[in-house]
């Protein structure tokens, strides 16, 4: 039997000296199109944000980081506050102890221009399997299904068949053209 993935438990508990107007929300991914998402939480003036929301990730064996990216909910849309890309060989290797031990981290934040905006702080363990007769509530819906919930509600899910119009950017939009 080949070792396909392993699961994270990974605790998303808060934020501080983040640059934010509106509530912000936590995507976590694993160099796949399946993520996790908290709550929103809004900023109450000191300048510090609190999710303590827990999920399990399903991390490929292909992967390499676990990708942290703070946003905030825009009409319409959302907007990158920050960033944090962490080695995934930090929390599956037993370098900093045994891969069960919950291990508590804080990572610096980045925006897309390279700045620095604030610090994520959470916990990770790999978490054990679970008994055969137990169901396991996973968050494992892919980001596109994750992106219309957030901007449409729940008036549309993907492969509903319904008349409903859902806009994307087709793959290709970003090459270069001949």
């Amino acid at each position: 039997m080949t070792l396909r993935s392993r699961t994270l438990e990974i605790t998303v508990i808060s934020g501080e000296n983040m640059r934010i107007t509106e509530d912000a929300y936590v995507v976590v991914r694993a160099e796949s199109l399946n993520c996790c998402t908290t709550r929103t939480a809004k900023d109450d003036g000191t300048n510090f944000l609190s999710w303590n929301d827990k999920f399990l990730l399903e991390i490929p064996v292909h992967a390499r980081s676990i990708t942290f990216e703070v946003q905030c909910s825009k009409f319409k849309g959302f907007r990158p506050l920050g960033v944090a890309r962490i080695a995934a060989s930090d929390f599956l290797s037993g370098a900093a102890g045994p891969e069960n031990q919950l291990k508590q981290s804080s990572y610096g934040l980045r925006d897309w221009e390279g700045k620095r905006n604030g610090v994520i702080h959470f916990s990770v363990r790999v978490a054990p399997p679970p008994p055969p007769s137990t169901p396991v509530q996973k968050c494992l819906k892919p980001a596109a299904e994750q992106a219309v919930t957030r901007m449409c509600g729940d008036r549309i899910k993907v492969g509903d068949k319904t008349k409903a119009v859902v806009v994307g950017v087709p793959f290709w939009w970003n090459r270069n053209v001949v």
